[in-house]
């Protein structure tokens, strides 16, 4: 827990600062030749692993680096480490490595709302919404009895939809398409910003879904 600690203190606001110049981020993943694409997934691992690290950054980058298949493949592998390194590592240290990340209150509330209810739309809606806590979510998850493998695939699944999209506006600037970058970058803004306006609202709802009784 410390380990993650000093790294999110001290290389955090590195990794940031790289990922978000494409260009130069795309010549450091080249000077590790082959070795490049393990580099990324790892950057990708980091990205969950430490909530900080902007997730979007990374995605678009993906795309500029990788292509728009590629990208996402190489994205998804990372993702899928990711998410079971932070659940597993949550449901092993508990409460005080999730404590790390997020306030006691805030903590309370996203666990309430993952508690809330069995239903795997819930958590499938959860990690679709933009301007949600994904990475921290994850966490929370972790210290709840959720399933593992279930969680996983539902969050993968739930997370792909914006994931491509970011992919999709990083392929298109480096080939020069500002056209339909642009075009891709507004739907995800509007529906950011519409996530984040209501995302109050929305886990209000989520909070007092009632489980299918049967």
């Amino acid at each position: 827990m410390l380990l993650l600690v000093f790294v999110s203190t001290n290389y955090a606001p590195l990794i940031t600062e790289t990922v978000s110049d494409p260009d130069q981020f795309r010549e450091v993943i080249r000077s590790y030749g082959y070795g490049g694409v393990l580099v990324f997934i790892l950057i990708q691992v980091l990205q969950i692993v430490i909530p900080v690290i902007p997730g979007e950054v990374v995605q678009v980058a993906a795309g500029y680096i990788f292509g728009t298949w590629f990208g996402t493949l190489y994205l998804i592998i990372g993702a899928v480490l990711g998410t079971t390194i932070t659940f597993y590592a949550a449901r092993f240290l508990g409460y005080p490595l999730v404590r790390a990340f997020a306030s006691e209150e805030r903590l309370e509330r996203l666990s309430e709302i993952v508690k809330s209810s069995k239903s795997d739309l819930v958590i499938f809606f959860l990690f679709l919404l933009p301007g949600l806590p994904k990475d921290l979510l994850t966490y929370v998850g972790g210290v709840t009895p959720i399933h593992g493998p279930r969680f996983l695939l539902v969050t993968l699944g739930a997370r792909l939809p914006a994931l491509f999209a970011s992919v999709v506006v990083g392929s298109n600037l480096y080939q020069g398409d500002y056209s339909q970058a642009l075009w891709v970058s507004a739907i995800v803004a509007v529906l950011f910003t519409g996530g984040f306006i209501y995302r109050k609202s929305i886990l209000k709802m989520i909070q007092s879904h009632k489980p299918d009784q049967g």
